[in-house]
This record gives C-alpha cells, structure tokens and sequence, in this order.
C-alpha cells in the first residue's frame, strides 16, 4: 500500500484500512486541532522525531487495554490504600505534558513530543478533548499521564514517572474511573512490555476501527475530569 500524502486544505483521512505494512498511513498536514481530532476518530495517530517530517500512523495489531483488565498487583494495591501519593484530573496538563517531553527514557534517543506537538495538544486541552492524570507527593508532580477523550475510548499519549510506580498508581486511577463512566476501550497505540503488563493487549487493527468508527459527529466530553472522577477506589471501596 502507497503512503498518503496529506493535503494542506482538507483534514481527511485516507482509510486507515490501507495503511501500509510499516504502520504509516500518511505523511504531512498539520497539528492543527481539527486535524488531530479527526485522526483519532479514524484510528490514525501522529508519531514522528523533529527531523522528520509529520508522520500519521495506525499500526496492526493495536495495542490497547480495556479498562475492566487494567491488573493491579498485591504491591500496588497496598500502595493505593495506603493513599501514597495524590491523584488529580486535569489540574496540571502543561506540567505533564512537559514531564513526558523532557524526563529521560533509556530506551530512547531522545523526545518525540516536538514543541509543536507540546503547543498543538495544551490548545486541545484548553477546548476540552485532551485530559491528564496528575500524580503528586506532596507539592510536586512526580508521576502522570496525558491522552484524548472521544465517544466512550480514551487515547493515551504518554506518561511519565519520577518515583518509582508513579505513573502506574495515576493509571490504575484512571483505569477505575474510565470503567465508571462507561469508557470502553484505551488506545495504548504501540505494544510494550510495561502496557503488557498492565493488562494491555493487542487486536486487530479492523476490531479497534469498530470503536472509533461510531463517533462520526466527532463528539468529545469537554467537562473538566476533576469534577466528575474520584481517587476514593481502595480506601472506600
């Protein structure tokens, strides 16, 4: 299959059934809001290092977690009842999103959040369609996570953690509250041996098409998520 090449005035996407063998579907356009929205509605995702050019992907299998399989271990859950760290909603998107740009992966080069991606996905928090899980130990933010928000799945980005199970303890939250609001898939993009471990699993490209296809109005939930989530899971069952 060819790879698409995206054009400046129209924010469609070829069909993510015609992605080629490499995962990438298409290259170009731009992180504007409406475009990125669009991506995510048709399974498609931006992944690209600053000296590449905009890359859109949507990889086969795909990686993702439903939330009712999110595994807690017997260690983990001593954690959160003992209320280790704090979990809050959308109250910090820029420090998360700048944590996950700048803490350092060893298995990594380097960043792949560009400032123009950092810039793109702060604006699409501010209308609503990004949200970001903020984990705390006392002032600062030591842990957390990032994804949009569309018709029931959430698509995560990225996460980070400066103690040790920082990011999980944020994620095993989200998990829980995900599950009460009725969200019925996570979009974990690409497999990993810590998503695996998590309960994350890989299906079909064709079978997560099925979750995203229904949106077709594009809606998204633009409540602020600490309004409505709660961290009360293993203390108050």
């Amino acid at each position: 299959m060819p790879i698409f090449q995206l054009e400046e005035d129209n924010v469609l996407f070829p069909p993510a059934r015609l992605t080629d063998e490499s995962g990438i579907l298409a290259v170009g356009g731009d992180l504007s809001a409406k475009r990125i929205i669009e991506a995510y509605a048709s399974g498609v995702f931006p992944w690209f290092n600053p000296e590449d050019p905009l890359l859109w992907w949507s990889p086969d299998p795909r990686c993702v977690l439903f939330p009712e399989n999110i595994y807690v271990s017997k260690s983990m859950r001593q954690l959160l009842r003992r209320n280790t760290f704090k979990v809050t909603f959308d109250q910090d998107f820029a420090g998360v999103i700048s944590s996950c740009k700048e803490i350092y992966r060893p298995d990594q080069g380097g960043t792949w959040i560009t400032d123009e991606m950092e810039e793109a996905y702060n604006h699409l928090h501010k209308i609503g369609f990004m949200h970001s899980v903020e984990v705390w130990e006392g002032d600062e933010l030591v842990g957390g996570l990032y994804g949009g928000a569309m018709q029931k799945a959430f698509f995560g980005e990225s996460m980070f953690s400066k103690r040790s199970n920082a990011s999980k303890y944020g994620f095993i939250m989200l998990c829980k509250n995900l599950i009460e609001q009725g969200y019925e898939i996570i979009d974990c993009q690409m497999h990993t041996p810590h998503l695996e471990s998590l309960g994350a699993e890989e299906i079909p490209r064709d079978a997560f098409l099925l979750y995203t296809e229904r949106n077709q109005q594009r809606e998204f939930d633009r409540q602020n998520w600490n309004e409505i989530f709660r961290t009360d899971f293993f203390t108050n069952p």
